[in-house]
């Protein structure tokens, strides 16, 4: 079993909010195909990251999912779409091994 979490920005680089359809819309297809997930986003948080010699910032909720195989194939497709919808650079999606207790 995998924990795989979505860092997804709140506003685009100008900080105009993203809709909240976006994020409904990962809710829901997230929650079909996975059989339910968690949205961390009563308390964004803050990423920073060097770019070009200087401090970007990013206000981000996370998404998570509990899924029994990794396919790294289909989740650099999902990552690629998106990026597209958010119209980032790059969207960060991170998996660890688990154990369900």
């Amino acid at each position: 079993m995998h924990l795989v979490q979505i860092l997804l920005p709140v506003s685009d680089k100008s900080g105009k909010a993203f809709p909240p359809e976006h994020y409904a819309a990962i809710r829901d297809q997230l929650t079909h195909l996975f059989g339910g997930m968690t949205f961390h986003r009563t308390a964004p948080a803050e990423g920073l990251w060097i770019s070009e010699g200087e401090v970007a910032r990013d206000t981000i909720v996370t998404a998570e999912v509990m899924i029994e195989e990794l396919d790294r194939a289909w989740w650099a497709g999902y990552r690629a779409e998106l990026e597209s919808l958010f119209r980032q650079d790059e969207i960060v999606i991170r998996a660890w091994p688990i154990s369900r207790l």
